[in-house]
């Protein structure tokens, strides 16, 4: 009963965090007329400040202690991962191409998978291969559409793929590793802010209170489904998030093509129809091979002779 309600809340955590990053175009969307960079930096240390909060109320301020130089240097390559991923994104919303966006999160998953190949070298199954192939497919058809490659797309998928990689081997938790990330980052952003307030060039204090506690909101709208998400990793299987991770690109599209009324021809739907077609048997594939090795790992039921 107790791991029932355990996984419940678990999944109610994971359908939060991606229904928050979903929401993401609506939120900064509002944070004109910042730039994009300066929105990204005020991210940055926004969500520094509310992390070094969470871990001093958690006690785990010492975990920050003693790190060694390959640890450093593992967060150093996630938070600039991290930083092209989350720049990349406020430029895609900012300019009104949400839709695309959309695009980079769902095959972010292939491209995990791609990466795994190059990398790693995992072998693939041929549901994976299938997968990748009308992936590949779509972006071309996509390209024919915009008349260039889907660069917002590529460099999401890309630099989100690299961050997951890098985050599978820094050894640290998830708030502790967050945090860290934001101090490799926070002098660089703030040294961008400081520029701009010397220029005259920001919108910090310019634009009225509201302007100012939007752009600090970045933090807790940043780190609050973070959290959420390392919660839900905790009490429910990947799979469980493995398929509710589409919820997020999906919210995004749905806000590009109804809220913000964003072209797509037919070829753009004949190209996203091909991504959706792939995620669904690189998901049915995936879940197959848990059930089945999941069986193969039971202990037998058979009465003991």
């Amino acid at each position: 009963m107790k791991a029932r309600k355990a996984e419940t809340v678990g999944a109610a955590c994971g359908v939060g965090a991606y229904v928050l990053w979903g929401a993401f175009p609506a939120f900064f969307g509002l944070l004109g007329p910042a730039g994009s960079v300066e929105i990204l930096a005020h991210r940055v240390v926004w969500t520094l400040a509310l992390m070094f909060v969470v871990l001093a109320v958690s006690g785990r301020l010492r975990s920050l202690r003693g790190l060694s130089v390959r640890t450093w240097l593992l967060v150093t390559a996630a938070s600039t991962a991290i930083a092209v991923n989350w720049g990349t994104y406020i430029y895609g919303v900012t300019s009104d191409r949400v839709v695309e966006t959309a695009l980079g999160y769902f095959i972010n998953p292939l491209v995990s998978v791609l990466l795994g190949v190059v990398i790693f070298r995992e072998r693939l199954v041929p549901a994976q291969i299938v997968a990748l192939a009308l992936a590949a497919v779509a972006v071309i058809v996509i390209t024919v559409d915009y008349g260039h490659p889907p660069y917002i797309a590529l460099t999401l998928a890309a630099s989100f793929a690299l961050y997951g990689l890098c985050k599978k081997v820094v050894p640290l938790d998830p708030r502790t590793s967050l945090t860290a990330e934001g101090i490799v980052a926070a002098p660089v952003a703030v040294g961008y802010l400081v520029f701009l307030a010397l220029t005259g060039a920001g919108t910090f204090l310019g634009f009225g209170p509201g302007h100012t506690l939007l752009l600090m909101a970045a933090g807790p709208v940043t780190a609050l489904p973070l959290l959420l998400f390392g919660a839900a990793a905790q009490r429910v299987p990947l799979r469980t998030l493995g398929m509710l991770q589409y919820l997020t690109p999906a919210l995004q599209m749905a806000w590009g093509v109804a809220v913000l009324h964003e072209d797509m021809p037919a070829s753009r739907w004949i190209g996203f129809a091909l991504i959706w077609v792939a995620l669904a048997i690189f998901s049915t594939d995936a879940l197959v091979r848990v059930r089945r090795e999941r069986r193969n790992t039971e202990p037998s039921q058979a009465p003991v002779q």
